[in-house]
């Protein structure tokens, strides 16, 4: 890729997180999140948000080295203390109505060693202290929308065999390609790949099933749907109805589960990277909803205690249907991120759903959505199951089975 095809890339995809993701308004706060090595792409969506008429562009750095000296180094106490006054303040840009622009990059190597429970300390403290602030992002009140850019770890993870900077190289190419930044529109691109998202959910939504049953090697699970359950694909809107897109890429389309609705066994066919930590090749075991048996082959420590945040992280808060013909599984690489493998494969979260995925969710209380078989957590923690052995029957109020998925792809 010569620079200037570089340079041009980023520009469209500057243009596209701005304008088709958080679909900024005139006069509307962009608040980025971004870690330091995204400062190139941070300046350029910036240009971009101003253009489109940003009243103004926050920036909140991160650095997840900084992060990892202190899961390893700071005393116990140092885990739980979270500055109450910034989510205070994020509730309060959220309550202005600010958009919300997350750039991730993690080496999912970079907390290797690290004691689970230390994390796991660390994370619940963070989701706790964000609980507030996080109903804006979980309910679509506020624009919100996540896209990556490359690091030397996370790179040469995907790229070993080549040198660090010819494998962010490798995965800028990726990255364009996958978010259609690399086309002579993208733009335009998005918009028709956003209506054929739609038409999925919306055959879907016309269906009305009671039930999904899952099948594959090592996977065999019903997921039961809940009355009023909505699928939703890429485009949603937000409390003031300004569509955007939450996730660049995105290949699924999703809803929520009844969370006391969900029986057998199903195991991961893609690696999760969870804060920087690798869980690898496992199963999990439901009975009426809840998870009653874990096995990985490797972060086992780590699932658990995930698992065991709250009541909620025992139970299902999302399942997604992404056929295995997607660009991104047909790239043929892992990616260690979950933004792009669970646009590779048919995946579940486990923990809290979205309320925009029930009718009427988003005026609902905490118990009225409970007693939906809406689930609630801290956390929402996507796992990929597909893969071209996976079918998945829909299952219709009089218990009837259609097909739906064959050979990992839709057959509607």
């Amino acid at each position: 890729m010569t620079q200037d095809a570089f340079h041009r890339n980023l520009d469209h995809y500057a243009e596209l997180a701005v304008r088709t993701g958080v679909n900024l308004q005139p006069g509307q706060t962009l608040v980025v999140n971004a870690p330091l090595t995204a400062a190139e792409f941070v300046r350029a969506v910036a240009s971009k948000a101003y253009a489109a008429g940003a009243g103004n562009v926050h920036v909140e750095w991160t650095d997840e080295l900084l992060t990892a000296i202190k899961y390893k180094e700071a005393p116990e106490e140092a885990l739980t203390r979270v500055p109450l006054w910034k989510s205070a303040g994020m509730t309060e840009l959220a309550l202005e109505g600010a958009a919300f622009l997350y750039i991730k990059g993690t080496d999912p190597d970079l907390f290797k060693g690290v004691d689970p429970a230390r994390i796991a300390k660390a994370t619940r403290a963070a989701a706790e202290a964000n609980r507030e602030f996080s109903t804006y992002t979980r309910g679509s009140l506020v624009s919100w929308t996540i896209v990556t850019v490359p690091n030397e770890g996370w790179a040469s993870k995907i790229f070993p065999n080549v040198t660090p900077a010819e494998a962010i190289e490798k995965l800028w190419e990726q990255i364009f390609r996958l978010t259609r930044s690399d086309q002579e529109k993208p733009l335009e691109a998005w918009q028709a790949h956003l209506e054929r998202l739609g038409r999925w959910a919306s055959y879907l939504n016309e269906k009305r099933y009671r039930r999904l049953h899952f099948k594959a090697p090592g996977t065999e699970l019903a997921v039961g749907l809940p009355e009023g359950h909505k699928w939703i694909s890429a485009g949603e809107e937000n409390a003031k109805g300004v569509p955007f897109v939450a996730n660049m890429p995105t290949e699924e389309v999703f809803t929520a589960p009844n969370r006391n609705d969900v029986s057998g066994y199903v195991t991961s066919t893609k690696p999760l990277n969870y804060n920087g930590a690798r869980i690898e090749n496992f199963t999990l075991t439901f009975e009426k909803g809840m998870v009653v048996e874990v096995r990985a082959e490797q972060g086992e420590d780590i699932l658990r205690h995930l698992i065991e945040t709250d009541e909620g992280a025992a139970h299902l808060g999302e399942v997604a249907l992404v056929p295995h013909e997607s660009p991104v599984s047909q790239s043929g690489l892992i990616f260690y991120n979950t933004l792009y493998d669970e646009n590779a494969s048919c995946h579940l979260a486990i923990g809290s759903s979205f309320p925009t995925c029930i009718e009427g969710g988003a005026g609902l209380s905490r118990d009225e959505l409970k007693e939906k078989g809406f689930n609630q957590s801290l956390v929402h923690t996507d796992f990929m199951i597909g893969s071209a052995e996976m079918d998945i029957d829909g299952e219709t109020a009089e218990g009837v089975r259609e097909p739906l998925f064959r050979a990992g792809n839709w057959v509607i």
